[in-house]
């Protein structure tokens, strides 16, 4: 006869949500009473520079799995612990009081986050821990080469990717109702829930709806109508040709799978170009959740490539806080900064421009802006814009080569011919057109006098930068 346990308990983490769940599925699969946990660490959050705006958008979705879970007869509790080193004693103590003799979670991959796992599989000595993946449609270390190696090239990886994938094609299992908790194990729970967590909600992220329904929906409409437009749109901030489902994925409110089955559904498996493009850019998550994993220094400051240490970063903090603040006087770039500040996101094509001007042309080190961009993004992901940043500066894992060096003015003109995003973003610049939109500083006696002076000369600083990065990496051949 099977043991079922008395209690058992499902730990959340970035991984809000019921359907395609692994954790969840497998207690469920136990039938036995089942409470969910939350575990808010906002000292160790601000350390890793989460945004206020993503963390008012996980309290806000946590109401709404709390009515999900509730549904299912699991109460969930939303507990306090201010570091990742409080949360091992603490479950150790919930386990104890409450009973539970099985833990359910899903993995995440930062060195922070693995050390507090291992942490809590030891001192719960006594427990059941187990560990799912769920981040990746595919699991993290399914997708190697003929060696048993990860691959350190995008293109054979998307390849592998795919055909690992087709051949596995995976299921959304149903979820199905837990047994009840027992009035004597409801009554325990009540001196554990941290109300505080989720009424200190500021609706910062109110531009984000928080229901599944409405997220879902959300999602079915871009696979159904817009994907297949996606590779013609995707680049033009003006025009809304992104899924914005990033912020979802990001917090777990729906996974990459979902997304994926999603697709192929409304495709009938036959996938549009614009289609296979956004399936690519999935891929691309995908692909950095699997470099974190098989090199865990690149979530400790390191770079993939070694010629990094070599760089030579000019550091300019009063240069980078006019980068931050949309000042800089090259309209695309400003713009982007602006929205970004503004509204908690940024679109893809901006964040590529953006961050090859700060370290292309400004000379900052990319951890600057790396982390710039985590205290500010609503869909702030460790792996993705890590992977992100360290492609922009050419020494991430296939990144750009060091001298692609992207244009502000020329992505301006290509990506915003007519300035409807710049004019939205900086409302001085509206009586301009054509190239002097782009580039306001050509004709100085027509240039707005509330608009700033370009902090550089793009071609100046374009071969500063060759020159810098050429160095670099003689420097690093000779050691």
């Amino acid at each position: 006869m099977d043991y079922k346990p008395t209690m058992q308990c499902v730990w959340f983490r970035n991984d809000l949500r019921v359907a395609d769940n692994p954790a969840l599925s497998a207690a469920l699969a136990n039938q036995a009473p089942t409470v969910a946990i939350f575990i808010a660490s906002e000292l160790q959050w601000q350390r890793h520079n989460k945004a206020s705006i993503q963390i008012d958008l996980i309290k806000r979705r946590l109401l709404e799995l709390e009515k999900e879970l509730h549904s299912l007869h699991i109460p969930l509790l939303v507990l306090s612990c201010p570091w990742f080193k409080d949360v091992p004693p603490q479950l150790h103590a919930l386990c104890k009081d409450l009973g539970i003799s099985h833990l359910f979670a899903n993995k995440e991959y930062e060195a922070d986050e693995l050390c507090r796992d291992a942490d809590v599989v030891t001192q719960l000595s006594d427990v059941q821990c187990a560990f799912y993946d769920a981040k990746c449609a595919v699991q993290v270390g399914k997708v190697l080469n003929k060696t048993h190696q990860p691959y350190k090239v995008f293109m054979p990886f998307k390849k592998a990717w795919r055909e690992y994938f087709y051949q596995h094609f995976p299921t959304i299992e149903k979820v199905t109702a837990s047994v009840e908790l027992s009035a004597t194990q409801l009554r325990s729970l009540k001196e554990y829930h941290d109300h505080t967590f989720t009424r200190s909600i500021t609706n910062e992220s109110k531009a984000w709806s928080v229901s599944n329904k409405t997220i879902l929906n959300a999602m079915r409409q871009f696979c159904r109508e817009k994907s297949q437009q996606y590779n013609d749109q995707r680049d033009y901030p003006a025009i809304e040709g992104t899924s914005q489902l990033s912020p979802y994925l990001a917090i777990g409110a729906i996974s990459a799978k979902q997304c994926i089955l999603r697709v192929h559904l409304e495709a009938n498996n036959q996938l549009t170009q614009g289609q296979e493009i956004w399936l690519d850019e999935l891929i691309w998550r995908e692909f950095y959740t699997h470099l974190l994993h098989f090199y865990p220094l690149l979530s400790k400051n390191h770079a993939f490539l070694s010629f990094d240490k070599y760089i030579q970063w000019n550091n300019d903090h009063e240069k980078f806080e006019l980068w931050c603040k949309g000042e800089t006087g090259f309209p695309i770039v400003d713009a982007a900064m602006k929205q970004l500040n503004n509204t908690g996101w940024m679109h893809n094509r901006l964040r590529m421009i953006t961050a090859s001007f700060l370290v292309k042309d400004l000379h900052i080190n990319w951890r600057w802006g790396e982390r710039y961009f985590m205290s500010k993004l609503i869909d702030g992901d460790f792996a993705s814009n890590n992977g992100g940043w360290q492609w922009c500066a050419s020494v991430g894992c296939d990144s750009t080569p060091y001298f692609r060096i992207f244009n502000p003015t020329t992505q301006s003109e290509r990506f915003d011919n007519k300035g409807i995003f710049i004019k939205h973003w900086l409302p001085e610049l509206t009586t301009l057109t054509g190239k002097l939109l782009h580039h306001p500083n050509s004709k100085p006696l027509l240039k707005p006098d509330n608009y700033v002076e370009p902090i550089i000369e793009h071609a100046i600083q374009r071969l500063k930068t060759l020159d810098i990065y050429k160095h670099a990496k003689a420097q690093d051949v000779a050691s």
